[in-house]
């Protein structure tokens, strides 16, 4: 569905913010894309997007270059910033002057996101809180049925039982033909969901795999001392205790803890690599 081979991408003449970055997004996953402040997650999703234009390489969402903006791809993806901008209008208003740009919009489906998410239809944006206008943004992405979902910070300003609705109803939504993006700093609220994690840092990609595949290679747990095994990674210490993580030489089935595989990634990006690429 999307492809990125060798862009380069700066805001300024100086030291790019991509170089040289690869990747390859397929229908059927709901994909973590996590990094540091400033290293990119959100430029790049506008690249892909189409928002913004590499300087070199190439960057396509089925098999269109994504910077021509063709309406045969903007038809099919649809991008959510974290802070969204709605104008002043009544919600049934915006939907009927916007939701034409995606022929697939389903108008039900609108309606019974904003009953999920306690939001009135007929309530005028103005009036609405910072939450309440992101749920009916959200509700408006899912409604467009696009087969890309490019969702920035998604659960930025949710209440608990909000972000419980959005992970229901995200998980609803993916089919084999939908690809999901999520770009975001709270993992915890996400882990749940995510089934493929791409971590972004020093201008490139520098993980990229299924929860299973990081499962075969990792295992995570909980320790209450540092006294480790010479097999492992890393090791932080949490309120409930120290969060470890080692090589999976036994085969046995652990959770992955997205925050600690981060961390991981960030600190020890070689060792990573070797893991998951010998």
């Amino acid at each position: 569905m999307i492809t990125l081979e060798n862009i380069r991408f700066g805001y300024t003449s100086r030291k790019p913010l991509f170089e040289d970055l690869s990747l390859t997004l397929e229908g059927g996953h709901i994909y973590g894309l996590l990094g540091k402040n400033g290293a990119g997650k959100t430029t790049l999703l506008k690249n892909m997007a189409g928002l913004r234009f590499v300087k070199s390489g190439l960057c396509t969402s089925f098999g269109l270059d994504a910077k021509r903006r063709l309406p045969s791809m903007l038809e099919r993806i649809y991008f959510l910033p974290e802070e969204i901008w709605l104008p002043d209008m009544k919600i049934n208003t915006y939907v009927r002057t916007y939701a034409p740009a995606w022929p697939r919009f389903d108008h039900g489906y609108f309606k019974n996101c904003l009953k999920a998410f306690e939001i009135d239809p007929t309530a005028r944006i103005k009036t609405m809180s910072f939450g309440q206008r992101k749920k009916t943004g959200i509700a408006f992405a899912l409604a467009t049925k696009a087969d890309i979902l490019m969702l920035d910070e998604p659960t930025n300003g949710l209440d608990i039982p909000s972000k419980t609705m959005f992970r229901k109803l995200v998980a609803e939504a993916l089919d084999e033909d939908c690809c999901i993006i999520l770009s975001t700093h709270q993992v915890r609220d996400l882990e749940t969901l995510i089934d493929s994690v791409i971590v972004l840092n020093e201008a490139n990609i520098v993980f990229n795999q299924t929860i299973d595949a990081t499962c075969e290679k990792l295992r995570f747990s909980l320790s209450t001392s540092l006294e480790m095994p010479e097999n492992v990674l890393y090791a932080e210490m949490t309120p409930r205790g120290y969060a470890v993580v080692n090589q999976n030489l036994t085969g046995e089935e652990s959770k992955v803890d997205l925050e600690t595989l981060f961390n991981l990634c960030i600190q020890q990006p070689e060792t990573i690599h070797q893991l998951f690429n010998a």
